[in-house]
């Protein structure tokens, strides 16, 4: 979790640009920067916080014109400078659609040049849009701000552009002398304008998820591909002629435009029928932007004749297994384990089939969906594996109140930095606790003397009330489905009130480790989430093992249920029961634990959150630990009171 709002704060990986050089719209344009005079007593001046590291000049050289920023090396995060109008408190460019610099790296090093156009209003709501890009020595690049999007055209806030205060250009942190040369800022566009469409971007949610068969027509000529086939589109349906000849035969649907939008299913069911006179065993696979599902083949041939539906589901048949690390960086599962398909971006359907002579299969449907799962019994009554297990910690959130001697309902907002912890948003009551997020103002923790927000969120965590190292630790819960939202349930170390400071306490080295049991982003859709491992610190030598594709198929009430088998050597994940993911290692943490339930905004593959759409629940039916006897030690349980119990 914080390592990855840490990502995000470096979204420099966005790009909104145009390299190559190009002219402005035909559409009127207006200046926004004099290239022949630069003010820095009214206009222009440094980042806050940067004062003593950026400056700007003109350009002297008559054959490259402009304002030159120089940044000098420091300790700005963003160092740049700020441009105000010249008279007016705001520009009035409310009959224009972007903002557009065109500027050039003058500089030694490859550097980030971003621009930011901003409203007034509390920088906590980010009440600008940005776009950036890098560049090589020497490079040329035009950098285009379109009102209401932002990193790499993305709909982001919605900025007024009849007040724009400020105009921000700055780079990274500066660990070099860094300049630029820009060559002009121009207001153009028409009002209300939108960026280009990348076909590819296109996403088609199939109604009640069907995306063959009854109510839908396909385009034979765009949406199939036929390899070594003879396709054709019967009615509603599609046939396929497998010939006698060898080699690959293979028959492609394909979304009428960019790729399907499957987030809210957890399979697809293909239903097949033989109209040759031989049997025929069909095989069909899922493909998406970031990889296929596995290859499902009939378990049968399929008579002349008979019909036949064949199940693709997106929870792979092998669980992930994680790769050895040893150098820094991210890792996902070893290849032939887990899944790399992404159910958002699925791209084709795949027919293929084993056959002797020629034979006609038709494909009468095909349709996403998203069937309750099945919860083995023992689910929430022990954990998964054998072994002398006691429970340790069971909240069940049976009564009015949050357990004050389990849970604190205040701690630091380390993520989003624009949600503040209420108690009013912590709500217990039918046998479950809702953290909700909601659109309302406040003060973080509820105390007047820490930061006003204008977002509330729900919080529990175990922090210096209850630890355990070692053990089985789950949780039933359901997910919100509001966009934005980035719920989780997880732990990091704590080692206790002797140890020193809360860094300390929680540090991720010298044998500690961050465990994300469920991390949710909502863009996803209420079926995947991600699991991970993080340790050595969230800097340079960080390191990480997960994956971000878990599928799961909640119950019949919503809930998913998912834990963590923790013990010397191995941390292995579950959903519903069923492994999911497991890493063996030394490494694995062997320093205690404590609990959270999180629900801030953002993570770095979500979407930009619907105040129309709140409020918004993540609900806790229960959590529940368990510890096996022959790893209990003097590290466990509840601690001597460090923090006042939860209000």
């Amino acid at each position: 979790m914080r390592f990855f709002q840490l990502l995000l704060s470096f979204a420099v990986l966005a790009l909104a640009v145009q390299l190559a050089p190009s002219a402005h719209a035909e559409a009127p344009t207006k200046d926004l920067l004099d290239l022949k005079t630069i003010d820095t007593a009214k206009r222009a001046s440094p980042q806050y916080g940067a004062d003593d590291q950026v400056s700007a000049t003109v350009s002297n050289d008559a054959a490259a014109p402009g304002v030159v920023i120089t940044i000098k090396p420091g300790k700005a995060g963003y160092p740049g400078l700020n441009l105000k109008p010249a008279e007016q408190k705001a520009w009035d460019l409310s009959a224009f659609g972007h903002v557009e610099a065109r500027v050039v790296n003058t500089g030694s090093k490859a550097a980030l040049f971003a621009v930011r156009i901003d409203n007034a209003g509390n920088w906590h709501n980010n009440p600008w849009n940005t776009e950036q890009t890098y560049l090589k020595p020497g490079e040329r690049a035009t950098i285009k701000v379109i009102f209401g999007h932002q990193y790499n055209h993305k709909p982001g806030y919605a900025l007024n552009p009849k007040a724009v205060v400020n105009i921000l250009m700055f780079t990274g942190k500066a660990d070099n002398a860094i300049s630029f040369r820009v060559e002009s800022l121009v207001a153009g566009g028409s009002a209300g304008e939108k960026p280009p469409v990348d076909p590819a971007s296109i996403r088609t949610k199939p109604a009640n998820g069907m995306m063959l068969g009854t109510g839908v027509n396909i385009d034979g000529e765009t949406q199939i591909e036929a390899k070594g086939t003879k396709v054709s589109v019967v009615d509603q349906s599609v046939q396929i002629v497998f010939p006698a000849a060898k080699g690959e035969q293979m028959m492609t649907i394909k979304p009428p435009a960019g790729r399907w939008d499957l987030r809210d299913a957890t399979e697809v069911r293909v239903k097949v029928k033989n109209e040759g006179e031989s049997p025929v065993t069909p095989s069909v696979q899922l493909a998406s932007n970031t990889g296929p599902t596995g290859l499902v083949t009939a378990a049968t041939p399929l008579a002349a004749g008979a019909e036949q539906e064949i199940t693709v589901s997106f929870i792979p048949t092998v669980a992930g297994k994680g790769v050895s690390v040893t150098n820094p960086g991210f890792y996902s599962a070893q290849p032939g384990t887990g899944t790399n398909f992404t159910s958002d971006t699925v791209g084709a359907v795949k027919i293929s089939a084993k056959h002797e002579g020629e034979t006609t299969l038709l494909v009468e449907s095909i349709v996403a969906d998203a069937p309750a799962a099945q919860i083995p019994d023992w689910l929430g009554k022990r954990p998964p594996v054998d072994g002398n297990w006691v429970r340790t910690f069971d909240d069940e959130f049976n009564g009015r109140t949050i357990d004050g001697t389990k849970w604190n309902i205040y701690g630091p907002n380390f993520w989003d930095q624009a949600s503040h912890w209420s108690k009013d948003n912590v709500i217990v009551g039918d046998g479950v606790v809702k953290l909700r997020y909601d659109k309302k103002t406040g003060y973080h923790n509820d105390d007047p003397k820490e930061k006003r927000t204008g977002h509330a969120a729900g919080f529990l965590e175990t922090y210096g009330k209850w630890v355990q190292r070692y053990g089985y630790f789950e949780a039933r819960m359901k997910l919100p489905t509001a966009p934005g939202l980035w719920p989780a349930f997880w732990m990091m170390a704590d080692r206790g009130v002797k140890a020193g400071s809360l860094w300390v306490r929680q540090d991720t080295g010298n044998g500690g480790m961050e465990f994300d049991i469920m991390e949710h982003l909502t863009r996803w859709g209420p079926y995947r989430y991600n699991i991970a491992l993080h340790w050595d610190g969230y800097q340079k030598d960080h390191k990480s093992v997960g994956s971000d594709k878990i599928y799961i198929q909640p119950d019949k009430d919503g809930f998913i249920t998912c834990g963590l088998l923790w013990i010397p050597g191995a941390a292995i994940y579950y959903a519903d029961g069923r492994e999911v993911f497991r890493w063996e290692s030394p490494r694995v943490s062997n320093v205690q634990s404590y609990m959270m339930l999180t629900l801030p905004i953002g993570g770095w593959d979500n979407n930009s959150l619907d105040d129309k759409q709140l409020p918004a629940d993540f609900v806790i039916d229960y959590v529940r630990v368990w510890q096996r006897k022959d790893l209990a030690s003097s590290v466990d349980g509840y601690q001597p009171a460090t923090k006042p119990d939860a209000k």
